[in-house]
Protein backbone atom coordinates (compact mmCIF):
# COMPACT_ATOMS: atom_id res chain seq x y z
CA UNK A 1 0.00 0.00 0.00
CA UNK A 2 3.00 2.52 1.07
CA UNK A 3 4.16 1.71 -3.05
CA UNK A 4 1.24 3.35 -4.02
CA UNK A 5 1.15 6.32 -1.91
CA UNK A 6 4.26 7.14 -2.99
CA UNK A 7 3.64 7.11 -6.99
CA UNK A 8 0.58 9.30 -6.04
CA UNK A 9 2.21 11.67 -4.14
CA UNK A 10 4.90 11.74 -6.64
CA UNK A 11 2.40 12.26 -9.46
CA UNK A 12 1.11 14.89 -7.39
CA UNK A 13 4.17 16.49 -7.12
CA UNK A 14 4.82 16.45 -10.75
CA UNK A 15 1.39 17.74 -11.48
CA UNK A 16 2.09 20.89 -9.43
CA UNK A 17 5.72 21.53 -10.20
CA UNK A 18 4.45 21.44 -14.08
CA UNK A 19 1.31 23.64 -13.48
CA UNK A 20 3.63 25.89 -11.39
CA UNK A 21 6.07 26.27 -13.96
CA UNK A 22 3.60 27.04 -16.50
CA UNK A 23 1.86 29.64 -13.78
CA UNK A 24 -1.37 27.69 -13.80
CA UNK A 25 -2.67 26.83 -10.22
CA UNK A 26 -5.62 25.12 -11.40
CA UNK A 27 -8.45 25.00 -14.48
CA UNK A 28 -12.25 25.50 -13.93
CA UNK A 29 -15.28 25.08 -15.73
CA UNK A 30 -14.87 28.05 -17.42
CA UNK A 31 -10.94 29.39 -17.64
CA UNK A 32 -7.52 28.85 -15.92
CA UNK A 33 -7.13 30.70 -12.53
CA UNK A 34 -2.85 32.08 -12.50
CA UNK A 35 -0.84 32.16 -9.16
CA UNK A 36 -1.56 36.00 -9.48
CA UNK A 37 -5.16 34.74 -8.75
CA UNK A 38 -6.41 36.06 -12.21
CA UNK A 39 -8.82 33.66 -14.20
CA UNK A 40 -8.30 33.35 -17.40
CA UNK A 41 -11.39 32.61 -19.98
CA UNK A 42 -10.98 31.88 -23.47
CA UNK A 43 -13.73 32.08 -26.37
CA UNK A 44 -12.86 30.44 -29.55
CA UNK A 45 -13.55 32.08 -32.71
CA UNK A 46 -13.99 30.20 -35.58
CA UNK A 47 -12.43 32.17 -38.55
CA UNK A 48 -14.14 33.24 -41.54
CA UNK A 49 -12.59 32.63 -44.75
CA UNK A 50 -11.85 36.51 -45.97
CA UNK A 51 -10.65 35.31 -49.45
CA UNK A 52 -14.23 34.79 -50.86
CA UNK A 53 -15.95 37.67 -49.13
CA UNK A 54 -16.06 41.25 -50.84
CA UNK A 55 -14.12 44.53 -49.29
CA UNK A 56 -17.51 45.89 -47.72
CA UNK A 57 -18.08 42.34 -46.45
CA UNK A 58 -14.65 42.39 -44.66
CA UNK A 59 -15.03 46.01 -43.55
CA UNK A 60 -18.68 44.78 -42.23
CA UNK A 61 -16.77 41.82 -40.04
CA UNK A 62 -14.01 44.49 -38.67
CA UNK A 63 -16.85 47.00 -37.71
CA UNK A 64 -18.52 44.02 -36.10
CA UNK A 65 -15.60 43.14 -33.99
CA UNK A 66 -14.61 46.25 -33.05
CA UNK A 67 -18.32 46.79 -31.71
CA UNK A 68 -17.61 43.28 -29.55
CA UNK A 69 -14.46 44.85 -28.25
CA UNK A 70 -15.40 48.39 -27.41
CA UNK A 71 -18.33 47.04 -25.08
CA UNK A 72 -15.28 44.33 -23.03
CA UNK A 73 -12.57 46.33 -21.09
CA UNK A 74 -10.17 43.27 -20.33
CA UNK A 75 -10.61 41.33 -23.66
CA UNK A 76 -7.37 40.33 -25.09
CA UNK A 77 -6.82 38.45 -29.21
CA UNK A 78 -5.16 35.31 -29.46
CA UNK A 79 -4.27 33.71 -32.93
CA UNK A 80 -2.27 30.48 -31.79
CA UNK A 81 -1.31 27.69 -34.08
CA UNK A 82 -3.87 24.91 -33.71
CA UNK A 83 -1.13 22.09 -34.60
CA UNK A 84 2.31 20.94 -33.65
CA UNK A 85 5.04 22.64 -35.80
CA UNK A 86 7.31 20.47 -37.15
CA UNK A 87 10.44 22.54 -38.07
CA UNK A 88 12.85 20.75 -35.05
CA UNK A 89 12.22 17.37 -37.29
CA UNK A 90 12.44 19.16 -40.52
CA UNK A 91 16.12 20.63 -39.35
CA UNK A 92 17.13 17.30 -37.78
CA UNK A 93 16.37 15.78 -41.53
CA UNK A 94 18.63 18.09 -43.39
CA UNK A 95 21.07 17.73 -40.96
CA UNK A 96 21.11 13.77 -40.88
CA UNK A 97 21.13 14.29 -45.79
CA UNK A 98 24.13 16.24 -45.16
CA UNK A 99 25.95 13.85 -42.74
CA UNK A 100 24.68 10.71 -44.44
CA UNK A 101 27.02 9.44 -47.02
CA UNK A 102 24.59 6.35 -48.24
CA UNK A 103 22.83 7.81 -51.19
CA UNK A 104 19.90 5.57 -50.95
CA UNK A 105 19.46 6.41 -46.41
CA UNK A 106 19.89 10.24 -48.20
CA UNK A 107 16.80 9.85 -50.44
CA UNK A 108 14.61 8.70 -47.87
CA UNK A 109 15.57 11.26 -45.36
CA UNK A 110 14.72 13.57 -48.89
CA UNK A 111 11.52 11.95 -49.09
CA UNK A 112 10.58 12.43 -45.38
CA UNK A 113 11.26 16.03 -45.64
CA UNK A 114 9.10 16.54 -48.82
CA UNK A 115 6.30 14.33 -46.50
CA UNK A 116 6.86 16.87 -43.55
CA UNK A 117 6.47 19.92 -45.56
CA UNK A 118 3.01 18.62 -47.29
CA UNK A 119 1.65 18.21 -43.73
CA UNK A 120 2.80 21.34 -43.33
CA UNK A 121 1.22 22.90 -45.78
CA UNK A 122 -1.84 21.26 -45.47
CA UNK A 123 -2.20 22.48 -41.86
CA UNK A 124 -0.94 26.06 -42.13
CA UNK A 125 -4.72 27.70 -42.16
CA UNK A 126 -4.67 25.36 -38.97
CA UNK A 127 -5.33 28.26 -36.57
CA UNK A 128 -6.87 29.33 -33.69
CA UNK A 129 -8.21 32.65 -32.93
CA UNK A 130 -9.52 33.10 -29.06
CA UNK A 131 -10.38 35.86 -27.30
CA UNK A 132 -9.49 36.11 -23.90
CA UNK A 133 -10.75 37.72 -21.17
CA UNK A 134 -9.30 38.27 -17.60
CA UNK A 135 -10.69 38.03 -14.62
CA UNK A 136 -9.99 39.69 -11.31
CA UNK A 137 -12.11 39.82 -7.65
CA UNK A 138 -15.24 39.14 -9.68
CA UNK A 139 -17.59 37.94 -7.41
CA UNK A 140 -18.75 34.03 -8.85
CA UNK A 141 -22.33 34.85 -9.02
CA UNK A 142 -21.44 37.79 -11.47
CA UNK A 143 -18.91 35.11 -13.33
CA UNK A 144 -21.18 33.36 -15.54
CA UNK A 145 -23.84 36.30 -16.55
CA UNK A 146 -20.89 38.11 -17.45
CA UNK A 147 -19.31 35.74 -19.77
CA UNK A 148 -22.66 34.74 -21.42
CA UNK A 149 -22.92 38.73 -21.91
CA UNK A 150 -20.16 38.32 -23.92
CA UNK A 151 -20.54 34.97 -25.54
CA UNK A 152 -23.59 36.66 -26.96
CA UNK A 153 -22.84 39.68 -27.89
CA UNK A 154 -19.90 37.82 -30.43
CA UNK A 155 -22.77 35.60 -32.00
CA UNK A 156 -25.39 38.37 -32.08
CA UNK A 157 -22.57 40.39 -34.35
CA UNK A 158 -22.10 37.30 -36.59
CA UNK A 159 -19.01 35.48 -35.07
CA UNK A 160 -18.95 31.31 -34.69
CA UNK A 161 -18.19 31.49 -30.93
CA UNK A 162 -17.84 28.94 -28.45
CA UNK A 163 -16.19 29.32 -24.57
CA UNK A 164 -13.24 27.14 -24.33
CA UNK A 165 -13.92 24.16 -21.47
CA UNK A 166 -11.45 22.01 -19.89
CA UNK A 167 -10.16 19.90 -22.47
CA UNK A 168 -9.87 22.52 -25.02
CA UNK A 169 -7.30 24.01 -22.41
CA UNK A 170 -5.27 21.52 -22.13
CA UNK A 171 -5.42 21.16 -25.66
CA UNK A 172 -4.41 24.58 -26.19
CA UNK A 173 -1.84 24.12 -23.37
CA UNK A 174 -0.27 21.11 -24.95
CA UNK A 175 0.32 22.36 -28.20
CA UNK A 176 1.92 26.36 -26.83
CA UNK A 177 4.01 24.29 -24.74
CA UNK A 178 5.78 21.84 -27.03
Amino acid sequence: MSGYIGKRERKRRQETDTRHLIGVQALTEYGLVTYGQETLVYFLIKPANLSVLSEASIGRRIYALMTVLKGVAEVEMLCLNSRESFENNKQFLKMRMEQEDNPVIRKLLEKDQNHLDRIQVQMATAREFLILIRLKDEKESEVFPYLSRIEKSLKEQGFSVKRADKEDIKRLLAVYYE
